[in-house]
């Protein structure tokens, strides 16, 4: 049975993404960190709704708009609705972070 800490990888140079399962309206991603955050200057700003899970470690993500910076821990859970700018501001530099996001289209209603 597969997990989600299987196969680490050894060297965090950059952050890690792995896609898990996909469809035409729903992505699956395994996310790995250590001491990553977004460039300066930079927001996601995605077409899709975004459901994150921090497995293990821990990160901080700033929302655009706002003065706080909302800090995740092994277990907590935020869902991103499309186009809510966002970015990671850090991730724990004293081991991996995981996340599992779930990414979903919204079907369109004509």
């Amino acid at each position: 049975m597969p997990s989600l800490f299987d196969n680490l990888p050894p060297d965090l140079a950059e952050e890690f993404f792995e896609t898990l399962w996909k469809t035409d309206s729903v992505k699956i991603e395994r996310i790995v960190s250590k001491g990553h955050a977004s460039p300066p200057g930079f927001w996601y700003d995605q077409e899709e709704d975004e459901f994150v899970l921090v497995v293990r470690g821990s990160a901080g993500l700033r929302f655009e708009g706002r003065e706080d910076i909302v800090e995740l821990r092994a277990g907590d859970w935020i869902n991103i609705r499309a186009h809510v700018r966002h970015r990671v501001e850090w991730t724990d530099p004293a081991g991996e972070t995981v996340w599992l996001a779930v990414f979903s289209r919204r079907e369109s209603r004509s």
